[in-house]
């Protein structure tokens, strides 16, 4: 296995919710979070910046919300591997992500080591979509 960490930045609004993902990670060897940020325009030009391997981007973002987001660091690097990460749980979010280049969605409820899951399946150029979003889709 790759002895580098997947290198992640942390894309949410709140800075909360932020700072907690990013204390989850903080002990974990395999994964660095480089950086992190509240916004989309941020998001994009720290993508262009850092080349992160994954980004944890939340959908519910003002005022360029997480679909174009995707969009645009697509655009800047198709490199970057983008999950999205929201509190809607209807498939429908899920499918336009993954349209908008996403290669993986989680809900705010998946668990931590779901999370964990889903950077090292999209790390390794596959998709994933939470287990709550599959279960719906069913």
């Amino acid at each position: 296995m790759d002895q580098n960490p997947i290198r992640i930045i942390l894309v949410e609004d709140h800075e909360l919710v932020r700072q907690s993902l990013r204390q989850l990670f903080r002990d974990l060897q395999q994964f660095e979070v480089i950086a992190d940020c509240g916004n989309g325009q941020d998001a994009v030009d720290l993508a262009r910046r850092l080349r992160p391997d994954v980004m944890l981007v939340d959908v519910n973002m003002s005022p360029m919300d997480g679909f174009e987001t995707t969009r645009h660091i697509n655009e800047a690097d198709p490199a970057v591997r983008v999950i999205g990460l929201s509190m809607n749980t209807q498939p429908q979010y899920a499918q336009k992500m993954i349209q908008n280049g996403a290669m993986g969605y989680l809900t705010k409820s998946s668990p931590f080591h779901e999370i964990l899951t889903a950077i090292e399946t999209v790390h390794s150029g596959e998709q994933y979509i939470c287990e709550e979003i599959r279960k719906k889709e069913a």
